[in-house]
């Protein structure tokens, strides 16, 4: 917004209004700007290593509790702030809140989520941030148009709604059978607790996985050398590539600067503001839907591969448009401008069925217990810190590249496609807590993780 600009960041609304010579690529080429956009992941990476421990040793609710208390702090002091300093920490705080709550709301979903069912429940994760999207989209559109430029104010203390239900709701919250085991050893307030989130007394199957689990788990007294070893390799890589590409599918351009871009090929503050609530919010939130209802019937892969062929498309065509038709001066035609607009909400709704969720759900699911804490976080880590370089770069890549930044995330998608393809397994419908025998049937981890167990049977007793 114009009247947020020209308070926080007055050297790029002067650029943007008055200076002509600039090329259309680098108006919003500002340090300063990507700084309070990324001081989020900054935070939320740094919250995310603390909210591990808490979640191992004290539970996944009181996470939840902290995510959701950092977030109402956050959101107060942004709406509240008259200087650079007080907006950036208000943008730190919901940093906090995004770390503990990425940390521990996945896992909480997927332990409490029956296996046949867990695909979609965890689906509801990205697709209540998909409805957080359009939400923001709305209300930045609305609040925009209010006389006296205070609109942005009302735009960033309105988090504290969600904040609120976050944190209230998180009190009444029952604690995952998962981690009553692991944590208070109490096997039949988990049995218990399982046999209601079930709906039947015939839990035994599940309940014996459980406690086999968690008797693992409390064998293990330094988790991240655990994950470290050869057994857990399998875990461990997709840990770092699924985030990582997560995060270079070039989604980021849309989320967090699709104003930036719609006005960068010459549409107007409402009217960039409101097409980005349409794409952004209407089309994601329709797609994760869309993903949720067919996740556990269609499994993980083909989405996976689906969604990254939709992607690739729709980025090359998007570059080449903007390379043959948007120079560093003027803007492209009307028709142009439709059809770019009509190839970002394909690959918007690529990202929403296929890698937003499921870049969520395929490690939520993958960890034994005795690893799931820390590797949720190492999950939580990579995510945060690619996010804070795309975020960072963003602007100025999109300055240096021109359109070429589309052929760049482009070239990310077709190396993600081709890893999904060759190296995960089908996860959908196996129980959570027997995980381990898909990587001992998947053509390649099964030799990393037999040549452990040859090991292990090798050392003397």
């Amino acid at each position: 917004m114009e009247p947020f600009l020209k308070k926080f960041f007055p050297v790029v609304y002067t650029r943007m209004k008055d200076d002509t010579k600039i090329s259309n690529y680098c108006k919003f080429d500002s340090q300063l700007l990507t700084s309070f956009t990324s001081s989020l992941y900054v935070a939320g990476l740094v919250a995310s290593f603390f909210a591990s421990s808490i979640t191992r040793y004290f539970g996944r609710k009181p996470s939840i509790l902290a995510g959701g208390a950092a977030f109402l702090s956050g959101s107060a002091l942004n709406g509240a702030a008259t200087n650079l300093y007080m907006l950036i920490f208000g943008r730190v705080l919901l940093g906090v809140g995004v770390g503990f709550a990425n940390q521990a709301v996945p896992l909480y979903l997927s332990e409490m989520a029956p296996p046949r069912y867990r695909g979609a429940i965890n689906n509801g994760f990205q697709l209540c941030i998909a409805i957080g999207v359009l939400s923001a989209n709305f209300i930045n559109f609305a609040t925009e148009k209010i006389e006296g430029g205070w609109g942005w104010r009302i735009s960033l203390v309105m988090a504290a709604i969600p904040a609120t239900f976050l944190t209230i709701g998180s009190l009444f919250l029952p604690e995952t059978p998962n981690s009553l085991i692991q944590r208070f050893n109490d096997e039949q307030k988990a049995k218990t607790m399982l046999q209601r989130i079930r709906g039947t007394t015939d839990v035994e199957a599940e309940f014996n996985d459980l406690i086999k689990a968690s008797l693992v788990s409390k064998s293990i007294e330094h988790p991240i050398k655990k994950i470290m070893q050869n057994k857990y390799r399998p875990q461990l890589v997709m840990a770092i590539a699924i985030p990582f590409f997560q995060q270079v599918t070039g989604i980021n351009v849309i989320a967090f600067y699709a104003p930036v871009l719609l006005r960068t090929i010459g549409l107007s503050e409402s009217v960039s503001l409101i097409m980005s609530a349409l794409i952004a919010g209407v089309v994601g939130t329709a797609s994760t839907l869309l993903s949720m209802l067919v996740v556990d019937k269609l499994g993980r892969r083909v989405m996976l591969i689906c969604g990254g062929v939709q992607m690739f498309v729709s980025q090359i065509m998007i570059g080449s448009v903007m390379a043959a038709q948007l120079g560093d001066h003027g803007s492209i035609n009307k028709g142009y401008a439709h059809f770019v607009l009509t190839m970002i909400s394909i690959y918007v709704s690529g990202f929403a069925w296929s890698w937003g969720p499921l870049g969520w759900l395929v490690p939520s699911e993958i960890f034994p217990l005795e690893i799931r804490s820390v590797g949720q976080s190492i999950v939580v880590a990579v995510n945060f810190v690619f996010t804070f370089v795309v975020a960072q770069t963003f602007l100025g890549m999109l300055c240096h590249f021109k359109s070429g930044i589309f052929f760049f995330f482009g070239g990310w998608v077709a190396v993600m496609t081709a890893f999904v393809y060759l190296l995960l397994p089908e996860t959908k419908k196996v129980p959570i807590e027997v995980m381990e025998r898909v990587w001992r049937e998947h053509w390649f981890w099964k030799r990393i993780v037999e040549e452990f167990d040859d090991k292990s049977n090798m050392e003397p007793a």
